[in-house]
Formats: structure tokens, C-alpha cells, sequence
């Protein structure tokens, strides 16, 4: 075999070559991915995935292994909660169809689950203008989480049944965990747009929430109580409309250090009083609320007032 083999002339070698190469080829070019496991000398290669081909003829690979930044965070920052204003279907059309919509619908009805309606890595247009502890434009860094209720009916805000808050809770837990949201930034709509929104309103259960399931942020009564034996009535006739602004702004609030009792910081307050201080929710700054606000900044610290040296 061999000495034919040497008998065949130079050219018929080369085109015998040729053709094992060229079958070779053809083989390695169907199979990339069994390829992009091993480097050029046959070890197992530290690229994971293939970059898809865009009209040339090189896959180029993609390593996720040599080199990891650590210079990031979540992109979710923030949970808003909302009512609907809505019965059932009417919320569900407009949250499907219009245009608004949120990452999550809890309906009314207690055995009907809990409604995924945008996945959580993609803008739901739930929060519209909106800010909260230097952020603007929430939709960009929050889940939305719409809940069915009608909102006020005769001048009165209408309760949620105790399903929904079930289901309310478990789905905070979930996504508090998977997108380790700080427990002030979970938040309702009035939080992050006072005066342009009241929702979910002074009867949803946020100390209920805070207790039983250990969601979102409340503070010690102890240091309510505190606050309360340090600032007596004349004490509290003393202080300034800055002094209330400051304190809200730490929190994070949105609000302008004026030293006036102008329409927004009213907004502020009354945002402020459904969420921590609903039986005294009146948009006017009294000694109960200070004590509270006081004691939420001394439990979550917060931001730096501008233009202070003190955090």
C-alpha cells in the first residue's frame, strides 16, 4: 500500500489532501458549539456562549468567566403599590389594553392568583412623574403592583379584603428578596407623586404588613414616644416649616426647602400621614406625625440635608 501510495504522482497527493481538509472543514463548521469547548490546543475553553453571527462569518465567542466587575447594584430599586380606582374587569381591560399597565394585578376575587402582567425586567408605565430619594422617573427602577379597589366611594376610602393583603404580602416578600429592595423603598404612589395621586390610600395596611410579615419600613414606638416627651406642645409651636421639610426630605421625599406651608409641602405631608399616620391625615404638620417622622429618620438614617455638614 505504501509503495503505491509513493507511486502516485505529487499532484494526486496534494488533491487527496485536499479533500480529507476540505470534509474536515465542512464537519468543524457544522458543529461550532461542540467546538467553543475547547481552546487551540484542546483544553477546555473559558468562553461560554457564541455572539450570533450578524451577516459575517466569524462566531465570536463571549467569556464570562476571566474577568467580573464588582461594580454594580440592582437595577430595581424601588415596589410601588397602587389601587386601581376600578371593579375587576374594568382594571384588568385598562392595565391590558390602555395605556398604563403594571408588572403585577391582584384582583378582588380570593381564588383567582396573582396576575403577571409585564415581566419584571421590562418598564411597566405604572408610576408616571414620580420621585423618591433623588430618583426621578420610577418607571426606569420599580415593580408596579395594582391592586383592585375602587379607591373613595361617597367621600369615604374603601378597605381591602384580607385576600388580597395575603397575596399582597407574599408577592412582596418574593420580589423584596429576589431584588433585595430596602424596606423604605417600598412605597405607594403617593409617596412618589403627593398631590397627584392618593393611592393606595389611608385604609391599605401598612403597620399590618410591617408586623405580621416583616415587610416595608414602620417605626419603634419607643422612639416615637421618646420624640414626644422631647418636643412638648410649646416646643412644637417653636419649630419652623423648614424644620418639617428638612426631616421629609432626609426620609426622601421630594419637597422644596421654602419655610412655607405652601401647597406641595401640604401634599408632602398628607402622603406622608396615609402612609405612617392615617387617623391624622390632614396635610398640616402636628406634634404626633413630627414624633414619627422623627423616629423613622433615627431607624432608616437617610439623605444629607443640602448645604448641612451632618448626615
Amino acid at each position: 500500500m505504501n509503495a503505491m501510495w509513493m507511486k502516485k504522482s505529487v499532484p494526486f497527493r496534494i488533491l487527496c489532501l485536499s479533500l480529507i481538509l476540505t470534509t474536515f472543514s465542512r464537519f468543524s463548521e457544522s458543529a461550532p458549539a461542540e467546538a467553543s469547548r475547547f481552546d487551540l490546543y484542546g483544553n477546555p475553553s473559558v468562553f461560554s456562549d457564541y455572539l450570533p453571527r450578524t451577516g459575517g462569518e466569524t462566531n465570536y465567542l463571549k467569556d464570562t468567566k476571566t474577568y467580573q466587575a464588582k461594580s454594580y447594584d440592582e437595577r430595581i430599586k424601588f415596589i410601588i403599590l397602587h389601587y386601581t380606582a376600578t371593579d375587576n374587569e374594568t382594571g384588568k381591560r385598562a392595565l391590558t389594553i390602555g395605556n398604563v399597565s403594571s408588572h403585577y394585578l391582584i384582583t378582588s376575587a380570593a381564588d383567582e392568583p396573582v396576575l403577571s402582567l409585564v415581566d419584571d425586567d421590562k418598564r411597566a408605565w405604572h408610576a408616571g412623574e414620580s420621585m423618591f430619594y433623588g430618583r426621578s422617573g420610577l418607571n426606569d427602577t420599580s415593580i408596579g403592583i395594582e391592586i383592585i379597589n375602587r379607591g373613595i366611594s361617597a367621600g369615604k376610602y374603601l378597605p381591602y379584603s384580607e385576600a388580597q393583603i395575603q397575596k399582597t404580602a407574599l408577592l412582596l416578600k418574593h420580589l423584596i428578596q429576589k431584588y433585595h429592595i430596602e424596606a423604605k423603598f417600598v412605597l405607594g404612589h403617593s409617596d412618589i407623586a403627593p398631590g397627584r395621586k392618593l393611592d393606595p390610600g389611608p385604609l391599605f395596611p401598612w403597620e399590618h404588613l410591617y408586623r405580621e410579615y416583616g415587610i416595608g419600613a414602620w417605626y419603634n414606638e419607643k422612639d416615637k414616644k421618646e420624640f414626644l416627651d422631647e418636643i412638648p406642645e410649646e416646643k412644637f409651636a417653636e419649630l419652623k416649616t423648614l424644620d418639617f421639610q428638612k426631616e421629609l426630605y432626609i426620609y426622601g421625599y421630594r419637597i422644596f426647602l421654602t419655610d412655607k406651608l405652601d401647597a406641595h409641602t401640604k401634599n408632602v405631608i398628607r402622603a406622608f400621614q396615609s402612609h405612617f399616620h392615617p387617623q391624622g391625615m390632614t396635610g398640616v404638620m402636628d406634634r404626633e406625625t413630627y414624633a414619627i417622622l422623627l423616629a423613622l429618620n433615627k431607624k432608616y438614617p437617610g439623605r444629607k440635608v443640602p448645604g448641612s455638614t451632618t448626615e
